[in-house]
């Protein structure tokens, strides 16, 4: 790797630091991986440039996608958002736009990411909380009023209904001239990791892969711009995971992606280079850095190795990265804005195509106008006046981070062994493989923090005894109200012989093994709801209640 080590000068130096004073807090990552004192030639024994390292834009992506990375372009900034009604994210869109941002991402509510309508009463207390509201065609409309969304990329994270939401976007964007081979941006719809982290499930897990993989073949036909899945990590560190976990069943899951549209007929080129990827950007600096550069060396061995993908786009990994939402503290809350800002740090050194900064406040709400402000301001001020972007890389090479992407690697490659020993990725998810080991991971590292082995700024050290509370978004009650009554407005107004008909094409797809997409954009254009729609396909795929472990 570099030039011969002088022995008695390192010698000289571990005598030096015998008597050292021990560190403040035990020398681990945040996911407990051990860290030396100091870093050298010797820990990179048979390390290859070419092969490990390379140039940006060039195999295997080591150091980034493209080759002169956010020196030739800034990473587009996306913030996300979603809140109460489809016109008051609507205008949430418009201010984010209007204060620089350069991309949308869209927060929805939680009986949208359950696949229940805003009338039914389990969503009772949470329309319009925790993310918009969208039940029909109409919401969308108005979700995206004014917005040329043939110009603008779009984010959308949703997983289960993901299938119904695209069918939304898919038909607004045609009915408002808009040409679908035009569209970029993304759809989560990465129902896998639900199963591992987030819960958000409703079909069991080999249907719920098939309509993920209906969006992967439609979009390829039809939208050919468009990232028809973002296979998501965030979720999965948000739930405890270590971040080589994170990686690695990550990874595991966008193969499995590959696995099944390589089934369905697709050649690896023709699909592969629009699969995007969504991590996590948590506290440690240097594990998440080399995390994002391990992961683009995988995926890129495994696309060209193992997949036989010729074109280069099919071996980039691309990917989205949000600040982690599970750091941020209750307990002066205004620190989570220096949190954010090294976190957002980690993941433009790390090479990301896209980034989220989370807002100071959202522990404890919605974020406010002044918050999310603030949290576009730190990416804007970290593009524009740390110099992090003059040079492509800047981490190349050093001992520190190249051994720890090499460990990552490692370690990704012996969890990829253990999954194919389950059975591969379905028998695994059955056997509670990923959420065991993720639990496991987030008992170990609060154990870390109870013990103060890990130290949490505000919880428990450096308390204060007097806090400031913030002023804080509130959602007013009559938005659930409002709602429903227009929601009940839609169901009024629209032909019940359509819907019927166009739900009764959805199923016949379903059970004829068929892509669901077609008749779904029929359903929604008839006013289908989410709800409708989802229990027209759980008639003939079944309901699932995630494994608990």
């Amino acid at each position: 790797m570099a030039t011969a080590m002088d022995r008695k000068l390192w010698a000289q130096w571990q005598k030096e630091i015998e008597n050292a004073p021990p560190p403040v807090q035990p020398p681990t990552t945040v996911s407990s991986v051990p860290i030396d004192p100091l870093y050298t030639p010797d820990n990179l024994e048979d390390f290859d440039y070419d092969t490990e390292l390379g140039y940006p834009g060039q195999f295997p992506y080591t150091r980034g996608v493209h080759a002169t990375m956010h020196r030739g372009r800034l990473w587009t900034m996306r913030q996300f958002a979603g809140f109460g009604t489809a016109r008051q994210t609507n205008e949430r869109f418009k201010f984010l736009v209007a204060k620089g941002q350069t991309g949308l991402s869209t927060a929805f509510d939680l009986p949208t990411l359950m696949g229940i309508d805003s009338d039914d009463p389990r969503s009772l207390g949470e329309v319009g909380r925790l993310g918009v509201a969208v039940d029909t065609i109409e919401d969308m409309r108005q979700l995206f009023d004014g917005i040329d969304i043939g110009k603008l990329s779009v984010s959308m994270t949703i997983n289960a209904p993901a299938v119904v939401v695209m069918a939304f976007y898919l038909a607004h964007a045609q009915d408002s001239g808009v040409d679908w081979r035009s569209l970029r941006g993304t759809i989560q719809n990465d129902t896998l990791k639900e199963f591992h982290a987030q819960n958000e499930i409703y079909f069991p897990p080999e249907p719920s892969v098939r309509l993920t993989v209906d969006v992967i073949e439609f979009c390829t036909r039809h939208v050919p711009k468009w990232n028809p899945v973002s296979v998501s990590g965030y979720h999965i560190r948000e739930a405890g995971s270590t971040a080589v976990q994170e990686l690695a069943f990550t990874l595991a899951d966008g193969f499995h992606y590959i696995d099944q549209g390589l089934e369905r007929g697709l050649g690896v080129d023709e699909f592969a280079g629009r699969l995007s990827f969504f991590f996590n950007a948590h506290n440690d600096l240097f594990e998440e850095i080399a995390k994002y550069r391990a992961a683009r060396r995988v995926w890129a061995e495994r696309l060209r190795n193992h997949y036989g993908a010729k074109q280069e786009a099919s071996c980039k990994l691309r990917f989205h990265a949000q600040t982690a939402g599970c750091t941020l503290q209750d307990k002066q809350p205004e620190v989570n804005l220096i949190r954010v800002a090294y976190q957002a740090l980690a993941a433009v050194l790390g090479g990301c195509q896209s980034l989220h900064t989370n807002s100071m406040d959202e522990t404890l709400a919605l974020p406010s106008e002044h918050a999310v402000t603030l949290a576009l301001r730190t990416q804007q001020v970290l593009a524009h006046e740390t110099g992090v972007t003059n040079t492509v890389d800047p981490l190349g090479g050093s001992y520190f981070v190249e051994t720890l992407t090499r460990q990552m690697e490692q370690e990704a490659g012996r969890y990829f062994e253990r999954i194919e020993e389950l059975g591969g990725m379905l028998p695994a998810i059955d056997r509670g493989f990923f959420r065991r080991e993720i639990a496991d991971a987030a008992f170990a590292y609060q154990r870390e923090v109870d013990a103060k082995h890990k130290l949490i700024v505000g919880v428990n050290a450096f308390q204060e005894a007097d806090e400031k509370p913030l002023e804080l978004l509130e959602i007013d009650q009559a938005v659930e109200s409002g709602q429903i009554e227009s929601l009940h407005r839609v169901k009024a107004d629209r032909s019940q012989d359509d819907l019927d008909r166009t739900l009764a094409d959805v199923r016949r797809a379903a059970e004829a093994e068929e892509n669901t997409m077609p008749t779904l954009i029929d359903a929604v254009r008839a006013r289908a709801t989410v709800g409708e729609v989802m229990c027209a396909l759980a008639e003939v795929y079944g309901r699932c209640d995630a494994t608990v472990v």
